[in-house]
């Protein structure tokens, strides 16, 4: 399985990275090995001293597709989840001011806590509110009517260049809010009033 993640797809967030809008998603990956499953704690990297996190949607592809035209797109998934992108924000500066691929900075070891997963059908993927809490404060809300591209856009456009399948999942974007971790924190995520993700950075 595969780990593909779109960046830039909330204009808030954008806003506060000081990024220009993408006219079309940004996509990059993540190996298998960033993937925390079961609310496993974060080791915080000793290569970083700058680790925020970013909470989003997750998709999960159940089928196997590509060059998916988006009236399709729904097809390919049928649960949705909750993860933290972890992003070392110092390696990613230093990457982007010399030009180069940042994945050093997104795809390390433990980089991806995901939830467990639940069926769409239950959720207005349209009207989806979200959330994430560091030590029982608010930090992040987002509502899936604010990306700037949709979860059927975001699967037409990866499938044009990635094939995808069964059990690839797929971050489809934060909203403003991200903020460094430290160890001893605690992270709640939620879809709605429901927590679905919670861990404990050490």
């Amino acid at each position: 399985m595969k780990i593909i993640a779109i960046g830039r797809n909330y204009a808030a967030h954008i806003a506060e990275l000081n990024n220009e809008k993408p006219a079309q998603p940004v996509v990059f990956m993540k190996p298998d090995t960033a993937i925390l499953r079961n609310n496993a704690p974060f080791y915080y990297p000793e290569f970083s001293k700058d680790i925020h996190f970013e909470v989003e949607i997750l998709l999960k592809i159940n089928r196997e597709g590509k060059y998916i035209d988006q009236k399709f797109a729904h097809k390919y998934y049928e649960e949705i989840g909750i993860g933290v992108d972890f992003t070392a924000r110092d390696l990613q500066s230093q990457c982007k001011e010399k030009g180069l691929p940042w994945e050093i900075a997104k795809g390390f070891n433990g980089s991806a806590p995901i939830s467990g997963f639940k069926p769409k059908t239950a959720y207005d993927l349209n009207n989806l509110n979200f959330s994430l809490k560091q030590n029982g404060e608010l930090k992040q809300e987002g509502n899936t009517s604010l990306m700037l591209f949709s979860f059927d856009e975001i699967v037409a456009y990866v499938s044009q260049y990635f094939t995808l399948k069964k059990g690839d999942i797929i971050f489809t974007g934060t909203p403003a809010g991200v903020g460094s971790v430290a160890i001893g924190d605690k992270l709640e995520a939620y879809i709605e009033e429901e927590k679905l993700l919670e861990f404990e950075i050490k």
